[in-house]
């Protein structure tokens, strides 16, 4: 990837992004990574199908999500298009869209799944 990389009209991205590479993430889940660092820094549009899910996991630093088309809930609401959730660390939750959705994810450090 070439920096600086830059989003153009990121209200629309989640109307646009068909024709992007996208690689399963856990069933029904499907993402398709930004950037990747070696210190675990990393952002990645999430697609999620009707009804998928991403199990419990713990946020060992900032999450934050932007969600682009459709919905997703966790523990905490459900969240709608234009929504911005910011997880801080040392929090955890699962993921699901009961309608399918697009999101922005950025993550400051890796999250780890709980077991």
């Amino acid at each position: 990837m070439k920096f600086p990389f830059v989003l153009y009209d990121l209200a629309t991205l989640g109307d646009r992004c068909d024709g992007l590479s996208w690689h399963p993430f856990h069933p029904g889940v499907e993402i398709h990574y930004l950037y990747q660092t070696e210190s675990g820094a990393a952002a990645a549009l999430l697609r999620y199908q009707p009804g998928a899910s991403v199990p419990e996991h713990f946020h060992t630093g900032h999450e934050h999500i932007f969600v682009l088309s459709g919905s997703q809930s966790d523990e905490n609401g459900r969240y709608t298009r234009g929504t911005v959730v910011i997880n801080p660390p040392h929090t955890k939750h699962s993921v699901t869209s009961e309608n399918g959705c697009i999101v922005l994810a950025v993550w400051e450090t890796p999250v780890e799944l709980c077991q």
